[in-house]
């Protein structure tokens, strides 16, 4: 079984900066694709961005040039540094992963727990 755990969140003011963690453990041969996705309290959750394994990046239009998404693949684990952030950035931050478990088989898809981002003055 592989486990996402996030961490990092908390309440900034805006213009604040944080940055949010995810630590993959377990048994797996590797991990895919990771992704962070937000949902804000009465919308529905949506890609904020996305890492291949490789390294290759793709953002949300209203994160791009605040938002920075990398991952280490010796640790297993993701990162997204969220700077000038915006009341409307508030939301629960959810780590999601493509991991390949055992050789010859798909890789399934696992969701964090989540981490929740306030941005308040």
């Amino acid at each position: 079984q592989v486990q996402l755990v996030e961490s990092g969140g908390g309440l900034v003011q805006p213009g604040g900066s944080l940055r949010l963690s995810c630590a993959a453990s377990g048994s797996f041969l590797r991990i895919n694709a990771m992704n962070w996705y937000r949902q804000a309290p009465g919308k529905q959750r949506e890609l904020v961005a996305a890492i291949t394994s490789g390294g290759s990046t793709n953002y949300l239009d209203s994160v791009k040039g605040r938002f920075t998404i990398s991952r280490d693949n010796v640790k297993n684990t993701m990162y997204l540094q969220m700077n000038s952030l915006k009341p409307e950035d508030t939301a629960v931050y959810y780590c999601n992963a493509d991991v390949q478990e055992r050789i010859w088989q798909r890789a399934n898809n696992y969701w964090g727990q989540g981490t929740q981002v306030i941005v308040s003055s």
